[in-house]
């Protein structure tokens, strides 16, 4: 009697350490009396269970810097017709005269600015107001040769001290439609190739500022430009694209957390928010998968690019407000104004995140480990 009294004491500690599962399940689960546990039941116990299985589910951090094809409609023997006419007219008719009109804009660009930039060497004034007047017109060739229909809201950004810009990023064509309204310095990954003659020859000339994300003393470098930047009285409007500074596209469905460096130089932010219609083309460029050019290919394929910019009221730093407090009210402005859903996420993780087959693959050997235990009970 002793050994069963003590065991039975053992096992009624074992059970007082052990959760009854009862008291964690709903009743009307109870009173079916289910012969196993389901997983909607496991996911009623635990709320971080319940957070892991939808992160298997719906990645929200992937799905801010994924494509969304347009779902296909020319599915049957009336509307097949038509997409085949559309393809014609766009690759056909269309994309060549933009490439004319893109190849005619930057001979006309090039034959007035390089003799701008080297005969008026000595009059900075004169040759910085010819130069930014000619970026402001090459942009809006770039524009045209997309048929680019911009609506812009809002009083047009002013040359001032002590203000910056800061704007939701999908694509480096946003810095083009900014750019044919106002002649805007900003910051840049220096980039390889025919961008990176374009911004040694041409975008130097408006004052931008170019870092590289590869060098650790980079940062500093950049942070004390920036402010000069600010307090220069010619120098032209600061544009700084915060959710990663630059290359980190969102595709214009959300919003990523927002550097805070911009929000830190003791001057007044002016919030811009920028929403594409997807109706004709989605002006997503996802860098990772695609080349600056190709993507300039597909927006000149299509039949127009369209989208909305609002330039929205200057904000302050509040007394008692962190830089970071202050990123987060304007990332709520720019989100609110364009439609954008804010998710809690840092956009270098873009970069540095392990690749989407290992992330895939930890996770399926998550959901399998969860079913197995189920099936088990």
């Amino acid at each position: 009697m002793a050994r069963l009294d003590s065991s039975s004491s053992s096992t009624s500690d074992i059970d007082l350490d052990r959760p009854n599962i009862e008291e964690y399940l709903p009743s009307e689960s109870i009173s079916e009396s289910p012969k196993r546990l389901h997983l909607k039941d496991l996911l009623n116990i635990s709320p971080a269970l319940a957070e892991a299985a939808g992160a298997i589910i719906d990645d929200s951090f992937t799905r801010c810097f994924k494509s969304n094809p347009p779902e296909p409609w020319n599915w049957n023997i009336y509307l097949f017709p038509l997409w085949c006419l559309g393809v014609v007219v766009r690759y056909g008719i269309l994309f060549p005269t933009r490439v004319f009109i893109l190849a005619a804009g930057w001979i006309l660009f090039f034959s007035a600015f390089f003799p701008v930039h080297f005969l008026l060497a000595g009059h900075n004034k004169w040759r910085r107001k010819i130069e930014r007047k000619l970026v402001e017109m090459m942009c809006s060739i770039f524009v045209a040769s997309w048929t680019g229909v911009v609506r812009y809201h809002g009083p047009r950004p002013s040359m001032r001290p002590q203000q910056v810009f800061v704007a939701n990023h999908t694509s480096m064509i946003d810095f083009i439609i900014l750019e044919q309204m106002t002649a805007f310095a900003v910051i840049m990954q220096k980039h390889p190739g025919w961008v990176g003659f374009i911004q040694k020859t041409i975008l130097e000339s408006v004052g931008c500022i170019w870092f590289n994300r590869t060098e650790s003393k980079d940062r500093e470098i950049v942070a004390r430009k920036l402010r000069e930047h600010t307090q220069g009285v010619d120098n032209n409007p600061l544009l700084i694209f915060p959710e990663g500074i630059p290359g980190t596209c969102v595709n214009n469905q959300y919003t990523v957390m927002f550097k805070k460096g911009a929000f830190e130089l003791g001057c007044a932010v002016c919030p811009i928010a920028i929403k594409y219609n997807k109706i004709f083309v989605d002006a997503f460029w996802n860098s990772k998968k695609q080349s600056f050019t190709m993507h300039l290919v597909r927006l000149m394929t299509s039949w127009a690019v369209v989208c909305d910019v609002w330039y929205l009221e200057p904000q302050f730093l509040r007394p008692g407000e962190t830089p970071i407090e202050f990123a987060e009210r304007v990332r709520d402005m720019i989100a609110a104004r364009a439609g954008l859903k804010k998710v809690p996420w840092d956009g270098y993780l873009k970069y540095y995140r392990p690749s989407p087959k290992l992330t895939e693959r930890k996770q399926q050997n998550f959901a399998e480990s969860v079913l197995r235990r189920l099936e088990e009970k």
